[in-house]
């Protein structure tokens, strides 16, 4: 899976990946669905050895266009971890009260403790998304937003949170069809918001905003991993390999039994 991920120092363009992309199951979804399964059985195991251990912190970025599937790529991949230690955070516009501080307040309150893990639905990287194609601050002040984020995600590293982010990459051919299921089928219509189609009409000024993001965040400590969304299969076949490899380079261990366990006997 190496091959989604944003070297560090590394400057991309978003045309150069294909959303797509099933390279790594060359037979298809009737191939790559065991596979998936195998893969969110390992992530519940080490999930629950996370929790278990009680050490180490993790946290998940979730980033993507209207469509891609965020949601599902979280319902999929997660279906089999302990929900006593995992936990969702989902970024929408700031609040009165989240104005009031830093655009980073608010995140570092979801940070995760030890033994957990934490995805974010959406996060930070807003406020150079968002923020920056709807002009909602000036360059000036957003344009210094990739260093401090970087410095602040260093931080959560040197401080033991093993971050991992995520881009989903839907093409917008797929993004138009996912947008109009959201209108013609009943069961979808509560998915759709008008605005959607505003943000579709800001598509290359999203893939700027985007490509600038993982070109000057992505980091050893926080990689970014471009993730192909096309086929849902895949994207969550790739996103539960990369989380599985990365809980395992942890090198978690259960805890250490109470003593004379096998002298017990329960009557």
């Amino acid at each position: 899976m190496d091959k989604y991920r944003v070297k560090p120092g590394e400057k991309i363009k978003l045309k150069d990946f294909d959303p797509a992309d099933t390279s790594h199951v060359p037979n298809g979804k009737q191939a790559g669905m065991p596979w998936l399964a195998e893969l969110t059985e390992k992530l519940g195991t080490l999930q629950e050895m996370l929790y278990a251990e009680h050490k180490h912190r993790v946290l998940v970025v979730l980033q993507a266009r209207d469509a891609a599937g965020k949601d599902s790529t979280i319902t999929s991949v997660f279906s089999g971890v302990n929900p006593q230690g995992v936990r969702v955070a989902n970024f929408k516009v700031p609040s009165e009260i989240e104005r009031d501080h830093d655009y980073l307040w608010r995140i570092h309150q979801q940070m995760p403790g030890k033994g957990e893990l934490v995805i974010f639905n959406r996060s930070h990287y807003e406020d150079v998304l968002v923020v920056r194609v709807h002009e909602l601050v000036t360059k000036d002040i957003w344009s210094k937003r990739y260093d401090q984020i970087s410095a602040f995600e260093q931080m959560l590293a040197d401080e033991g949170v093993t971050i991992v982010k995520f881009y989903l990459d839907v093409s917008k051919d797929v993004q138009k069809e996912r947008l109009q299921e959201r209108i013609d089928e009943p069961a979808k219509n509560w998915k759709f918001n008008p605005d959607d189609l505003k943000e579709r009409a800001l598509w290359e000024e999203y893939t700027n905003a985007y490509e600038d993001a993982f070109n000057k965040t992505s980091t050893r400590q926080a990689p970014w991993y471009i993730i192909p969304a096309d086929h849902n299969w895949y994207r969550n076949l790739c996103v539960a390999s990369i989380l599985v490899k990365t809980l395992e380079n942890l090198n978690m261990a259960y805890p250490a039994p109470a003593p004379n366990l096998k002298n017990i006997v329960i009557e």
